[in-house]
């Protein structure tokens, strides 16, 4: 069930009609059973925090834990680089695929599916302790966190149409702050309990997120009936042959390029500027920390009715400035530098989230526009780490790789002013 009124209204959306008594007394049970506006939005709420809490703890567990696993599986560093890599990869693949199975089997199912593979994911890693073993767990679990990525859009679209904003702003800052509380706590946790089951007992917030979809699956019902109605006037269309699908995934992808390289080389390049190897690391914190303060002000300022425009561009100029910070000027002023990359990095993934659900018109084009362009973004951002790493043994400095990466920030500034103009998927006016 779509609840076509916003939480705000919610009392209005529950009372009870004046001609409910004239009503046949199956019509009257019909109208009792069906959720309230505020229940749907509060369970849809939970459901999304739940999905959230897994989409990025497995991870960047992964990373806070690295030499712990390498040394437990006796593998190499390149094959640690591969389990770095294949996040990305197949974040892609199951954003190409996940709208079209989501359409045939219903995008809650599909959900509670992909939960349950995520969370086997997860106790795969820490029951089978080979490289085999490991690598098989976290291929299923990016691969189901990739199909999340794409229909957790869709579904905050049908479900809570009048709070796209809100629900979307909480669900990326859930995903940010878990992931920062695992990337925190792992490696102490290990240091107790042993590594196993330090990965591997988060899997507890997966079986928590399966009951709750499936309670959800039970109360609403299966989006595969109401998959939503193109406006009259308006004919349905190909993501792949609209501009404003490729610009949201050139947008996503480059902000996508910026996140990874700083996350994966942010710590080494404050070395080789001078800096000792403690605070180089804490600048890495600042980078990740500074995610809630730009959520939560983006959302915020998105639902007092400031233009997004405005936000997109300001978000986009907060890598610019940053990277040239880095490039250029004094380690001294390094937290200011992570820190407004970190906020950009942010406000434009949370930013397209949205971008998702309210520029299209149902929830099938918001599938299949959050696919479209988490594909084209994650394929971007699988070249950053690579092609920035190469680069450096390259040249033997960091200086070309922060130019190019100046570059393609200055460019996404355009992209930003031109995704978020006021318009829908097919050109016309929003």
């Amino acid at each position: 069930m779509t609840c076509p009124f916003s939480y705000s209204n919610s009392r209005a959306a529950m009372s009870t009609p004046s001609n409910l008594q004239s009503e046949p007394r199956s019509d009257k049970r019909k109208l009792i059973n069906t959720p309230s506006c505020k229940f749907t939005f509060w369970l849809v709420l939970c459901a999304m925090i739940l999905l959230a809490t897994n989409m990025r703890a497995p991870i960047v567990a992964l990373g806070s834990i690295a030499p712990v696993v390498q040394d437990a599986l006796n593998i190499t560093q390149t094959q640690i680089g591969w389990l770095g890599a294949i996040p990305m990869l197949t974040f892609a693949v199951g954003a190409l695929i996940s709208p079209s199975i989501g359409k045939r089997f219903g995008i809650e199912n599909t959900l509670i599916v992909m939960i349950v593979l995520l969370t086997m994911g997860m106790i795969i890693r820490a029951v089978i302790p080979t490289w085999t073993g490991f690598l098989t767990g976290t291929i299923i679990l990016t691969l189901a966190i990739g199909f999340a990525n794409t229909l957790a859009a869709p579904v905050i679209k049908m479900r809570t149409p009048k709070n796209i904003p809100l629900v979307t702003g909480l669900f990326s800052l859930t995903m940010t702050v878990t992931a920062g509380i695992v990337a925190g706590v792992v490696l102490p946790l290990s240091e107790k309990v042993g590594w196993q089951w330090s990965l591997g007992g988060w899997s507890i917030l997966g079986f928590l997120a399966v009951a709750i979809w499936v309670f959800l699956r039970m109360r609403l019902g299966s989006s595969a009936d109401t998959q939503g109605v193109l406006p009259t006037g308006t004919s349905d269309i190909s993501m792949w042959r609209t501009g404003l699908g490729w610009q949201i995934g050139i947008f996503l992808g480059l902000q996508s390029l910026l996140y990874y390289t700083v996350a994966s080389f942010l710590p080494s390049i404050l070395v080789s500027k001078g800096m000792s190897a403690v605070s180089a690391g804490q600048m890495g914190s600042v980078f990740q920390f500074m995610a809630p303060v730009a959520i939560l002000s983006l959302t915020w300022l998105i639902n007092r009715g400031r233009p997004i425009q405005a936000l997109a561009v300001f978000a986009a100029t907060l890598n610019v400035i940053g990277i040239v910070g880095l490039s250029y000027a004094s380690t001294d002023l390094a937290w200011l530098w992570a820190g407004l990359m970190g906020a950009g990095c942010s406000a434009i993934f949370t930013l397209s989230m949205m971008l998702f659900s309210m520029r299209t018109y149902t929830t099938n084009q918001a599938s299949e526009l959050s696919g479209m362009a988490q594909f084209v973004g994650y394929i971007i951002a699988f070249f950053g780490p690579l092609g920035t790493g190469w680069l450096h043994e390259a040249t033997d400095n960091w200086d070309l790789p922060l130019l190019l990466m100046l570059i393609f920030m200055i460019i996404n500034v355009g992209i930003a002013w031109l995704v978020s103009r006021p318009i829908m998927v097919d050109g016309k006016k929003a």
